[in-house]
């Protein structure tokens, strides 16, 4: 029987301590996982921040909001999301999350598709200048 560890290698998956790690102006990010067919991040947004408003052209994203409350905007419908709810993001939507809330904002983002690099994201609008 193959241990856990010999099964991450085999399907080219890195070990947990080999993985990005990232403070961005409106919070965090760390990834989970990373293999050639999925990523995943667990995502903290500081109270009062939010992401920009962006797409991808080669991924689709499943966020899944264990922690705080917000407002979701899907290409241009704004809707409220907390704690055990989630959201879906084909490829190509425009898709922003806010944490409106007064504590911190943590989700898992779920990454499907053909490339995960942080350069397949197009930046409608940003609130730290870099759309």
């Amino acid at each position: 029987m193959k241990t856990i560890k010999q099964h991450w290698i085999d399907t080219k998956r890195r070990e947990v301590s080999d993985l990005e790690k990232s403070d961005r102006p409106w919070g965090r990010y760390e990834v989970l996982q990373d293999s050639p067919t999925h990523k995943v991040k667990c995502i903290w947004i500081n109270p009062g921040a939010r992401i920009s408003y962006q797409r991808h052209k080669q991924r689709s994203e499943h966020w899944f909001v264990v922690k705080g409350s917000g407002e979701v905007t899907l290409d241009g419908k704004v809707s409220q999301i907390k704690a055990g709810q989630s959201v879906d993001f084909p490829v190509g939507f425009l898709h922003r999350i806010a944490n409106t809330g007064t504590e911190e904002m943590i989700f898992i983002e779920v990454q499907t598709g053909t490339y995960f690099g942080e350069d397949d994201i197009e930046r409608v609008e940003d609130d730290f200048g870099r759309a």
